[in-house]
């Protein structure tokens, strides 16, 4: 390991490492633009300048662009290197609008945060500027070209980092322009990335542009709930309303970025007619005399029908919480079935996919993106898991070898620019043995239990895609608790009632089947039969913990209060004129809450805590850390 002295600090570096990354190590900040860890050097906007004052490199260096060696005495607090910065930043500034009270960046911007540093107050340049015409680039991110200081990360990103071919740079010289040929939306599936990589104001998000600062924003660590991955995100509300969402590193999982399903997927919890309101026979009540309006039809229908005629249906885009206190109600109730997965043969394959996982054979992202060979079979990644899909990529830049094995997964599919797939027949016909760091990926919806056990027979890491933010946290308590599928539950004949906590249950239900009580906060038709309905908070309006496809426990925070956003309210649903100490719509709970006042309710005793027993060592557990893998649980 190369051993250096920066700013008169002597530390041990891994090889390779750049002088800009072995300063981050031990707290100093080296202004720069066009570097990110993602993307690597480029040596674009010189603005990383440092002084070598001893070693095998002397004098003025850009430190982004030098890796570390022995010997070397580097100074960034040099008088010549601070020149050079200073120098740099206002070159930068020459043509920039300095629109930064206008601009959605302003707080969050480093050419904002670099050019203070810098010490830079006035601007003496005063000649014409250059100008730019913007683009529409679709309906998520806004382009503002003046502002741009040519650090090429939009392109590198966009182009290399995610395959894009639909953007990129154009012109030359001091005509440089980010752009496409022509406006239109872009094809990119991580195209809301650029929001997050630019260094200033060229790319923001349309969706929550002019709404807020910065620091105006509810924010707090969470996990997206949109496939079963568990990317690490930093959601963004104001006034009750959700604005927007950005990538937050966790380097096992999603690493800096995420899809743009996991970023503007905002809809439905802004949705103003969502359910806000309990009802008990669509009639408005409180949220209490919903819950107990609950318990005397279910005390009722026990009496009429027995406890055997009851199922308890949870879900794996509920919380681990609310799915632990159902089984506790299925407990109390003795009820004839509690249900995690809707059909028995998507019990079956996830149940068997996470049986087959172990602490040496479950592969993270990260594990893909290091891998020397990749097979994909049974699913389509774009559309169930995009950023696996995109760490595929990286694994094909570096030189790994991609498979698609059966006809599930197509060409078509496999590629979409983001990676040249070889297509064969079998997993036996993929090169497994010639590789040090093979990666198999599973899908868990077609064939059935065959191509998972084919997959787990192997000498290779496993990463199987799963439908649902908890769907590994389901298939151990339905193990662990015996749970029956919907399906099968319905199969049996005996059903004749149903308690629905954020279940997706058919359509077709049976109309004698009474749904004596649903708590979602997703408006569906479960709802609109059930004869109880209880509204309950969705991710960022509560805390609670998910575990991803390779059993990584996260936990979320709560970033926002719940209530009806202030925005979009039709007169029907704008809430009465009148003074009041809490939000209209804002008395909701999380659905382990829901079940717990249950509980409360039919005997035992007030439940504070629902992760306990052998779940008791995820209490506390560091949102801003990176999960806990849990290991030998089945």
């Amino acid at each position: 390991m190369p051993k250096l002295t920066i700013d008169t600090i002597t530390l041990d570096v891994p090889e390779g490492t750049n002088l800009l990354e072995a300063a981050r190590s031990i707290g100093i900040v080296i202004p720069h633009f066009c570097w990110h860890p993602a993307l690597g050097k480029a040596g674009a906007c010189r603005a990383c300048a440092v002084k070598l004052l001893e070693g095998p490199v002397k004098g003025i260096q850009m430190s982004c662009m030098l890796a570390a060696q022995d010997g070397m005495v580097v100074s960034t607090t040099d008088e010549e290197a601070l020149a050079m910065r200073r120098a740099v930043i206002e070159w930068l500034m020459i043509n920039h609008p300095h629109d930064c009270p206008v601009c959605d960046e302003g707080g969050e911007c480093q050419l904002q945060d670099y050019t203070i540093a810098g010490g830079h107050s006035l601007r003496r340049y005063d000649g014409r500027k250059r100008t730019h015409l913007n683009q529409q680039l679709g309906p998520y991110l806004q382009h503002e070209m003046n502002r741009c200081i040519q650090c090429y990360r939009c392109a590198r990103f966009y182009q290399e980092y995610a395959g894009g071919d639909d953007f990129g740079v154009l012109g030359r010289a001091g005509a440089v322009y980010f752009g496409r040929q022509q406006d239109g939306a872009l094809q990119s599936l991580f195209s809301g990335n650029l929001a997050d990589i630019c260094p200033t104001g060229v790319f923001t998000d349309k969706t929550a542009r002019f709404r807020a600062r910065y620091w105006d924003y509810d924010m707090a660590p969470s996990v997206c709930p949109h496939c079963s991955l568990g990317c690490n995100t930093v959601p963004m509300a104001r006034y009750r309303e959700l604005l927007k969402i950005t990538a937050r590193r966790n380097q096992a999982v999603n690493g800096w970025f995420i899809c743009d399903r996991g970023r503007f997927s905002n809809a439905a919890v802004n949705a103003p007619d969502r359910p806000r309101q309990a009802l008990v026979d669509r009639l408005p009540v409180s949220l209490d005399a919903a819950l107990d309006a609950a318990v005397e039809r279910l005390n009722e229908f026990l009496m009429l029908h027995g406890s055997g005629a009851l199922a308890i249906v949870a879900s794996p885009r509920m919380s681990l919480e609310g799915n632990l206190l159902a089984a506790r109600l299925r407990d109390l109730l003795n009820a004839g079935a509690l249900c995690y997965f809707g059909d028995v043969l998507h019990a079956e394959r996830t149940l068997e996919a996470v049986s087959l996982l172990n602490a040496d054979n479950r592969a993270s992202q990260e594990d893909l993106r290091q891998a020397d060979l990749v097979a994909i079979m049974e699913c389509d990644l774009l559309e169930q898991a995009p950023m696996m899909a995109l760490a595929v990529r990286q694994a094909w830049r570096n030189g790994a070898r991609v498979f698609a094995v059966g006809a599930e997964c197509s060409l078509e599919n496999a590629q979409q620019e983001l990676f040249k797939a070889e297509a064969v027949v079998t997993l036996a016909d993929v090169p497994l043995k010639d590789a040090k760091r093979p990666v198999v990926i599973c899908g868990t919806r077609h064939k059935g239990l065959d191509s998972i056990r084919a997959a787990a027979g192997i000498e290779a890491k496993l990463a199987f895609v799963l439908d649902g933010p908890n769907a590994f946290g389901c298939a151990l308590l339905a193990r662990e608790q015996g749970a029956l599928s919907f399906s099968e539950a319905l199969a049996g004949g005996t059903l004749k009632g149903i308690i629905a906590l954020e279940a997706d249950l058919p359509d077709d239900l049976p109309p004698d089947i009474r749904i004596m009580a649903a708590a979602d906060w997703q408006s569906s038709g479960v709802l609109e039969r059930a004869e109880v309905l209880l509204p309950v908070t969705c991710w960022v309006e509560m805390e609670g913990t998910y575990v991803n496809n390779e059993g990584r426990a996260q936990r979320f925070k709560q970033v926002m209060r719940p209530g009806l956003p202030i925005k979009g309210l039709t007169p029907e649903l704008h809430p009465p004129r009148l003074h009041r100490h809490d939000a209209p719509g804002g008395d909701l709970l999380p659905s382990w809450r829901i079940v717990a006042g249950l509980l409360e309710r039919l005997g035992e005793e007030r439940i504070q805590e629902p992760l306990t027993g052998r779940w008791a060592g995820l209490q506390g557990l560091d949102a801003e850390g990176g999960g806990v893998l849990l290991s030998g649980w089945k």
